[in-house]
């Protein structure tokens, strides 16, 4: 069976339409229906996974905080981050999903690795770090099987609202973004590579630009 994966790059959206929209995904999906990568940036707002916990939120002042279902803790969304969110259907490719973390975790690598940029993962921190700061955020839920959300990469963002949280539950730890590393970078050019590094990880044999919104699935 040739494996194919669509991807869907749709801008900016609001947190919780675009969250809506991948549960409304993946619960009315059946064997049949295709994987898709969505590609996208979010305004400003923290995210609490569903084993949260209240004391890593310090003063989040204005920026809403939206408890959400995927794993891990508190992190921050805003303009200038990469937000790949990836539905699919896991039983299918075959994988477990400590080694889907694993392809995400180092797609990521190689992504940064086509800059100059040497980075790493951590075994008991999931995500991508880059001498020792974050630099991408990891969380994910399966549902009979299937995944949704995803991957966080900061690009060229404000990176002051991550010191508003202890990010993924961890006191003071340092965040980076490529812009820091690099100089001005354009994330559509970020987001064409994250997407081949993504196929290629996954072990997809073919990608195919889905036209139009997630209107669809909200």
């Amino acid at each position: 069976m040739t494996l194919e994966v669509g991807v869907r790059e749709l801008g900016q959206i609001e947190y919780r339409t675009a969250w809506q929209a991948m549960q409304h995904f993946t619960n009315t999906r059946d064997a049949d229906s295709g994987d898709e990568i969505w590609l996208l940036q979010h305004p400003p707002v923290f995210t609490q996974g569903q084993a949260g916990k209240a004391e890593h939120l310090l003063f989040p002042g204005e920026i809403p905080v939206v408890q959400v279902d995927r794993g891990g803790q508190v992190t921050y969304h805003g303009p200038g981050q990469l937000v790949g969110y990836l539905l699919l259907d896991v039983r299918r490719l075959g994988i477990g999903v400590r080694e889907l973390v694993s392809r995400i975790e180092q797609s990521l690598i190689d992504l940064l690795a086509s800059y100059g940029i040497e980075a790493a993962a951590k075994a008991d921190a999931p995500g991508v770090y880059v001498n020792g700061a974050k630099i991408a955020s990891l969380g994910l839920r399966i549902r009979n099987g299937r995944s949704f959300h995803g991957l966080a990469l900061n690009v060229d963002m404000d990176l002051e609202p991550f010191r508003r949280i202890n990010p993924c539950g961890y006191a003071g730890l340092p965040m980076t973004q490529l812009r820091d590393l690099i100089g001005p970078i354009d994330i559509s050019e970020v987001a064409d590579r994250l997407r081949d590094h993504l196929v290629r990880q996954l072990g997809y044999a073919q990608q195919k630009t889905l036209a139009g919104g997630i209107e669809a699935y909200e």
